[in-house]
């Protein structure tokens, strides 16, 4: 998201995974029965740390702001000079793409050696589009360490040939090398207007603005042909409809813009493909129209076969998009979003795009202005966002994330976010269905600085309003994630429910804590989700703020590995830690979600679990019985009750009735201690202690309360629940 973002108050408290793991990655199989996630890549990936290398490997790392937290599997190797790494190449190749860090202010050469002997081409390192900072977006430290650098070898390499890059005279941390085997440039379409006609130069030299600006007018309802070459664009290009851009290819036909289309609207039928768009954004700049795309194509326009690379956004789109396809674009290294529906965007569909280093939401639907409607996300692959999500849903009706992947991201991001976030107004809140399936997560989520809490791999989020619309979430992977699989959470704080949502189908491998981390009233039903290697309980069960209700994991069967709770809402569970044994002193109701019958003004139920004896619930007034009831979490062998009232003197000492209920499972209540009264006395601490039977488990604990002799009303400061006796 290209906006500011808020703090949020809380308590401290597959094929696609084998291909990572191995240390490479190019078209992934498929998860049982449904496509494969992610895009069918023109190359294929290797990690460097699968590599052989005299320099050192660093990682791996999630701690936000280090290097190695930013690189793809977390790992990376760094080369000083005359070191080098050397990869074995996956395939027939004749061009590499290298993702690297060189030192802040830094800028030097990769000699490449192919088979052992060293090339005459070298390619060219720099930090000039690295290391950016976003003071104003709160838990944001200085990111985006990573860069992308790309070469055509001049010869063509086959599988098993050796290809190693090696440091000059600057350090040079080397991430992943991207193996490709080019096709020639393409050929000038017959009829089409190039723009050299037009006086463009291909040298890079001129400014070449004008000449595009020509050939765009003369060449309406056809084809502007962009030859082999570099072409300046200095200034942006507007009223581009009824048109198609075409160049020989994005290694061939390049253009260096940091501001290539920039107009509010366009009647359509605009054509982009097959070209590069190279920009010169160092720093983002969120007032500043930086993009590749800013605003409206119009309708039934497309975006094909383009390398953007070092602008601030790919595409920020606005106004009428109505039928934009997106697809098998490359989007590297901007210092915002790489694409960003900015509401009122319908029927669009992007697709088989591979997306790397962002410095906000990878790909983004945001319905500012009004609703994105039955658009889609489908089959992208996206690697390393560093600021935000990988997938990320503002609001919007009937919208659909299917077949991705995503890995590695980074600090305030999942690697799939459905949200009523909404950043300004208008907004329009999620509606109709929102479908995720197909998805692979691989190492996502990442600790929330603002919260000083995880967010999980996928997190729906009611932050700024509750959810009704119904969130089908199939067929997921989580393989790796650093901390929770599935997070449903209020990210404003305000306790708005998280609802009508189905979780079918779902593989969790190896989660450094949770599989479900529930943080907001609300309800879930989940099936055939099978959990191994889970780092220390199956679900986290505590909605904040406290007393704002409970959650609801319901199972509907072929549910595996993750039944166990999180036992200590308090704290936070650490990757590994393993559920803690229980404290027997521990009061197990405080900050536990609380309901009542009745509430008398500001009086709540979550007064009595807030561990402040001085704040209160009351009841309705005249209107016994009344009952308040604490969800626990899990089922617990409850031995001890300790009820408060406010130690002040001007709590005359009264007696109340009550008898003592639980339940496993919120719906059917057992007496576990008859009706009787206690006395509160402020002179002896205004509190009353009640013995359960040994034996005695249950989750809900309810006080059923029919009589108070000093007011009318069931009244608690606090209700305190041991296993102690």
């Amino acid at each position: 998201m290209h906006s500011r973002r808020t703090v949020r108050r809380m308590p401290l408290a597959c094929a696609a995974a084998a291909a990572l793991a191995a240390g490479m990655l190019g078209t992934t199989t498929a998860h049982a029965a449904v496509a494969a996630a992610g895009a069918s890549l023109p190359f294929t990936s290797v990690e460097a740390e699968s590599a052989t290398t005299t320099g050192t490997r660093i990682g791996p790392d999630y701690t936000q702001g280090t290097l190695a937290s930013e690189a793809s599997g977390r790992q990376a190797v760094r080369l000083s000079a005359g070191q080098r790494v050397e990869f074995t190449a996956p395939r027939a190749a004749n061009a590499v793409n290298v993702s690297y860090s060189v030192p802040d202010g830094q800028s030097g050469t990769l000699d490449v050696y192919v088979n052992g002997t060293r090339i005459s081409k070298t390619l060219a390192v720099t930090s000039k589009y690295s290391y950016v900072d976003t003071s104003w977006i709160a838990g944001a430290k200085q990111h985006h360490f990573f860069d992308d650098a790309r070469l055509l070898l001049g010869q063509n390499v086959q599988a098993g040939d050796k290809i190693a890059f090696q440091a000059t005279s600057t350090q040079v941390t080397v991430d992943v090398a991207d193996f490709e085997q080019v096709a020639a440039a393409a050929a000038r379409p017959a009829g089409s207007v190039s723009v050299t006609d037009k006086g463009a130069d291909p040298s890079g030299q001129g400014d070449s603005t004008q000449a595009f600006r020509d050939a765009i007018s003369a060449a309406q309802g056809g084809v502007v042909w962009i030859p082999p070459g570099d072409y300046r664009v200095t200034s942006s290009l507007s009223g581009v409809q009824n048109v198609t851009l075409q160049g020989a290819g994005g290694w061939y036909s390049v253009v260096h813009a940091s501001r290539f289309i920039d107009q509010s609207g366009s009647s359509g039928g605009v054509h982009l493909k097959d070209f590069a768009v190279l920009g010169e954004v160092t720093e983002r700049v969120d007032s500043n129209p930086d993009n590749f795309v800013n605003g409206s194509l119009g309708p039934g326009s497309s975006v094909s076969g383009m390398w953007i690379q070092h602008l601030k956004v790919g595409l920020w789109l606005t106004g009428n998009n109505d039928n934009l396809v997106v697809e098998n674009n490359r989007i590297l290294d901007t210092t915002a979003d790489g694409l960003n529906l900015n509401g009122n965007a319908h029927g669009v569909r992007v697709s088989n795009n591979f997306l790397r280093n962002q410095g906000d939401d990878s790909l983004a639907m945001w319905s500012l202005n009004g609703p994105d409607s039955n658009s889609s996300f489908e089959g992208n692959t996206i690697s390393q966002p560093n600021l935000a999500n990988g997938i990320a849903i503002y609001g919007g009706t009937d919208l659909s994330v299917r077949n991705n992947l995503v890995s590695d991201t980074n600090a305030l991001g999942s690697g799939i976010a459905v949200s009523n976030q909404k950043f300004l107004d208008p907004f329009s809140p999620l509606a109709g269905t929102i479908t995720v399936d197909g998805n692979t997560l691989v190492r996502t989520g990442a600790i929330n600085p603002n919260w000083g809490h995880p967010m999980g791999a996928l997190r729906v989020d009611s932050y700024d309003s509750a959810i009704n619309a119904t969130v089908d979430i199939t067929n997921t992977t989580v393989t790796d994630s650093p901390y929770s699989a599935f997070e449903f959470v209020s990210g404003g704080g305000h306790g708005y429910p998280t609802s009508n949502i189905n979780v079918t189908g779902a593989t969790v491998r190896n989660t450094g804590t949770v599989v479900v981390q529930a943080e907001t009233p609300g309800s879930a039903r989940f099936s055939n989700v099978q959990a191994t290697g889970v780092g220390s309980a199956g679900i986290y069960n505590c909605p904040y703020p406290s007393g704002s209700g409970g959650f609801t994991v319901t199972d509907n069967g072929g549910n595996s590995g993750w039944s166990s709770t999180w036992s200590d809402c308090s704290a936070w569970p650490q990757p590994g830690q393993g559920n803690p044994p229980p404290d027997q002193n521990a009061n197990l109701a405080k900050g536990r979600p609380a309901t009542a019958t009745g509430s008398q003004d500001v009086y709540t139920p979550g007064r009595a679990v807030d561990g402040d004896a001085g704040s209160y619930w009351e009841s309705s007034n005249n209107a016994f019985p009344q009952a308040v009831t604490v969800d626990l979490g899990s089922s617990q062998a409850v031995r001890r009750l300790v009820l408060k009232l406010p130690p002040s003197s001007a709590w005359g000492a009264r007696s109340e009735t009550l008898s003592v209920l639980g339940s496993t499972n919120g719906s059917t209540y057992s007496t576990v201690v008859g009706s009787q009264g206690y006395r509160f006395d402020p002179a002896t601490g205004n509190t009353a202690t009640i013995a359960l039977p040994a034996g005695t488990g249950l989750r809900y604990l309810r006080l059923n309360v029919t009589a108070n002799t000093a007011w009318p009303a069931a009244q608690f400061s606090e209700v305190e629940a041991y296993l102690s006796s």
